[in-house]
């Protein structure tokens, strides 16, 4: 009673309340957690299910796999095409279920790890089709030469359906590498949920690194056709190590574990020091796995020593991103403070950034420790504000003042380099739109897309924060799915710290 009559007070709480609302009211982070995970439900391939929430997109690839004599219906189209590539879709797959291993109650909090589990087995159903044996699985669905002749709906397309694969005879130890991560980290997520399936998706993954392993090769000398696309230029060395630290996570069989000790230098993954994480270059994802088994103690002492060395070059990555490695050792950054790799689709190497920073400066906080790099000591705090400062850009705090994050506040990108968004809707329009009628009546408009491609992240803007929101501009205006997977874990615990942080302020206003 005292409160409501004593005009001090008021006022006191008053400013209170507006300095919560307004550190609050900087980013909403709950708001880009629910459409990040919308997203997914754009880029979906096949039969759409009842509760499908993105209404403009229809049933689409029904036949995949029909003329291989296999069922290859679902999964997810990769960015603004109508192909279905393995390598980056199980990339994808990873990094949502990475997301939901370090970040489950927080995504659960805010009302989203169904849409999350979703997302994920959208993915996995798709490997489990698509690995018909044990030495075969199959790569990509649709041809990336025809189907960019084709300015078409995936409800349209009319482009080759073609299936490869990969065997014996023409392996692929990357795909099967990252699709054995992807289905490995998977089955720990549904592990207390779905106790059957989690125990399936291991076996595919426990099959499909062997097969890997035993029949080594590239994919892409395999399955000429992606190498205008997805080419691994990596190798398929960390896709190998990759794989082998996700399993040990998921089955706890130190042979996993042993493999990729013993193989940490032949391999490349105690010497590979990187500036990029991605769909490609997996070293600086091993090299965080493996030190997070370091930082937790969770590994037997006679492997110290290679894990250190792990650590030593993981934490090369992140001081790099950090800007403290020694000059002409750390990643470029825009003059708005954005990190900067390449001009095509850098923001996948800026999500994919952001949770390598988010993971380790979470494992900082709870060792204790700090991390040493050549221009200075980082603390977890520092870390995870440099990695929020990255999703500010992204979410608008830029020189621009757009988000970057598509159907995000006002300002986002307008003019997706998408087929199915830039093109009436299936369900506004049944009437058939063929490859150039596409091109002729919709990719040169200059009108906005009729379809938001909510939850998209675009490639962004180049290394002097400058962006045009052209569809034809598709260095800048593609989106990925995995440019968008890396940052729902870390808008997931955004999200947590800032209701945190209004709820302590509210219980200092309340005992006042």
């Amino acid at each position: 009673m005292g409160i409501k009559t004593n005009p001090l007070w008021v006022i006191l709480i008053s400013i209170l309340v507006y300095n919560v609302s307004s550190v609050c009211a900087s980013f909403d982070y709950g708001t880009a957690l629910s459409n990040s995970l919308l997203y997914f439900e754009s880029q979906r391939s096949g039969r759409l299910p009842y509760n499908q929430r993105v209404t403009w997109r229809g049933h689409s690839g029904l036949t995949d796999g029909l003329q291989q004599g296999v069922d290859l219906v679902g999964g997810y189209y990769d960015a603004g095409d109508n192909v279905k590539f393995g390598l980056p879709m199980a990339f994808t797959v990873t990094m949502l279920s990475w997301g939901i291993i370090e970040y489950r109650d927080e995504i659960a909090s805010a009302g989203e790890l169904e849409h999350a589990l979703e997302a994920v087995k959208w993915g996995t159903d798709y490997f489990i089709k698509a690995h018909t044996d044990v030495n075969v699985l199959w790569a990509e669905v649709g041809d990336g030469d025809s189907d960019h002749y084709c300015w078409q709906r995936p409800e349209d397309m009319m482009t080759s359906r073609q299936a490869y694969k990969i065997d014996a005879e023409k392996p692929g130890s990357d795909l099967a590498g990252e699709t054995a991560a992807a289905m490995a980290a998977a089955s720990i997520v549904f592990r207390e949920t779905n106790p059957h399936y989690s125990h399936l998706l291991l076996h595919h993954a426990q099959q499909l690194f062997e097969f890997g392993d035993k029949y080594r090769g590239k994919y892409d000398v395999s399955i000429g056709v992606v190498k205008g696309f997805y080419a691994s230029l990596s190798g398929y060395n960390d896709e190998l190590l990759w794989a082998a630290l996700w399993l040990y996570r998921a089955s706890g069989r130190e042979e996993y574990l042993k493999y990729a000790i013993d193989n940490a230098d032949s391999f490349g993954g105690v010497h590979w020091a990187v500036s990029e994480f991605s769909w490609d270059i997996k070293f600086a994802g091993v090299q965080i796995l493996a030190s997070q088994l370091l930082l937790e103690n969770k590994h037997h002492r006679k492997y110290e020593d290679i894990l250190k060395k792990y650590r030593s070059k993981a934490e090369f990555y992140l001081c790099s991103s950090l800007n403290k490695n020694d000059e002409g050792h750390n990643a470029r950054r825009t003059p708005g403070g954005l990190i900067f790799i390449r001009q095509w689709n850098n923001m996948q190497y800026v999500t994919s950034a952001t949770f390598l920073l988010t993971v380790y400066s979470d494992y900082l906080n709870k060792t204790k420790q700090r991390m040493e790099c050549p221009l200075g000591s980082v603390g977890a705090h520092e870390m995870l504000a440099f990695a929020k400062s990255q999703v500010d850009y992204v979410l608008g705090s830029n020189p621009r003042g757009i988000s970057y994050l598509v159907g995000y506040g006002t300002k986002y990108p307008k003019r997706v380099h998408h087929r199915g968004a830039s093109i009436l809707s299936y369900k506004m329009n049944k009437g058939f739109i063929g490859c150039t009628q596409g091109y002729d009546c919709w990719y040169g408009k200059q009108a906005d897309n009729p379809n938001v491609l909510v939850g998209a992240v675009v490639g962004g803007p180049d290394l002097q924060d400058g962006f045009r929101d052209v569809r034809g501009n598709f260095m800048q205006t593609e989106a990925c799915t995995y440019n968008t997977a890396p940052l729902v874990g870390v808008f997931a615990k955004l999200r947590r710290l800032e209701e945190l942080k209004y709820e302590e302020k509210m219980t200092s206003v309340s005992s006042l």
